[in-house]
This record gives structure tokens, sequence and C-alpha cells, in this order.
């Protein structure tokens, strides 16, 4: 990011840099409407430097608003050259409810040729459109062969969402020790896992008394 603010002045990088630290705490603290102010002032003031537009584009994805979102992730890779946000494309045309699209996106050159972290975020949004579709044992395919393997960074939701994907096909033993799986590789709480495992059990809050 420091070498795109160089195209800058460095008063107006300094604000620029600032207001992004802005949008980031903001985000974290879930303030989006703070957080967007943020974002629209970097854009004002260095609309064609791509962390500027992806920082707003960011804040429109966490904010539910995915038109917005997908403009600003089509900028990006237009002033950038890169794909790197493409998973993020691919759900903001899911969340839109366009499923074609995203899958045309998904069987890209584009997508094939990025790293091992987005490969396995694009399988776990590909399964979801897939039951978007109404094609549920095809989720479950989706999956199948990459949970197989060593546990990696991103395992966490890849077993949550695989163990998802088998209980809406009825496969509830199977999906009980994936979702298992998931609590165990979950060593951050970004899923709610144990609950799902609880859940399976029949273990509800008075239960655990």
């Amino acid at each position: 990011m420091r070498a795109q603010l160089r195209t800058l002045s460095k008063d107006n990088a300094d604000g620029v840099a600032q207001h992004l630290v802005m949008v980031a705490r903001r985000l974290e603290e879930e303030d989006y409407e703070g957080a967007m102010a943020h974002a629209e002032t970097v854009v004002r003031r260095a609309g064609r430097v791509p962390a500027a537009r992806e920082a707003l584009g960011f804040v429109a994805y966490r904010s539910g608003d995915f038109a917005r979102a997908l403009t600003e992730f089509r900028t990006v890779r237009r002033l950038s050259g890169s794909s790197h946000l493409l998973p993020l494309m691919i759900d903001c045309e899911r969340g839109l409810g366009r499923p074609e699209r995203a899958l045309e996106l998904l069987r890209s050159p584009e997508a094939r040729s990025l790293g091992a972290e987005d490969q396995l975020e694009m399988l776990i949004i590909g399964s979801g459109i897939r039951r978007d579709m109404g094609q549920p044992q095809a989720a479950v395919l989706a999956l199948q062969n990459a949970v197989s393997g060593p546990v990696r960074p991103g395992s966490e939701r890849l077993y949550y969402a695989y163990a998802d994907a088998l209980l809406e096909v009825g496969r509830r033993d199977e999906a009980r020790e994936w979702f298992a799986k998931a609590a165990l590789a979950d060593n951050d709480g970004l899923t709610d896992a144990a609950e799902r495992v609880d859940e399976l059990d029949g273990v509800g809050p008075l239960d655990e008394l």
C-alpha cells in the first residue's frame, strides 16, 4: 500500500493513510457507517490508487452492498491488473442473486491462477453457489476432495461448509463429525462450529448448567 501512496503528495498520502487506518478501526468495531465515511474520503483524495478503491469496496461488501462492492473491486482489478479480489467478486455476484455469473468467474483463467488460500476460499463459495441453485449434492461434491487434505489456513471454514452441506442432504452423523473437526481447527473462534455440534447432540444452554 505504501508504494501506491507514493504517487500522491506527501501531505495527501499521510492524510489518506490516516483515513485507511480509521477504516480498519471502524470495521473492527462493526461501525460500517463510520468506516464508509472514511473510505469515501479516501477515494475522493486518491481515486486512482487501487488500495483506496479496495477499501471502499470492502466496506461496501461488509455492509452487504454487493453492487457497489463489485463495482469497486472491478475498478481495483482494472487499475492494478491483479485478480486477488476475485473470490470477493464471486461472492458479490452470489449475493446479487446471479449464481451463473458467479460460476463463470469461478471457472475463469484468472481464478485458476490464484494462490492456495484463494483457491480454498473459492471452493467454499462455489459450494454455496450450488446450494443457492438447489443442487445440494453438488455442493457436497464440490468440497469432498478438499477436506481430505491436511489442516491448513482456512480449514475451519472448509470443514464447516462441508458439514453444513452434508447436513442439508441428510447426512447428519457425518455433518456432526465435520462440525467437530471445524471446531478443533478453529483456534480463533471464527465459526460457531462448537455450538453446531452441541445443537446436533441436543445440548442446549440449560443442559450445560
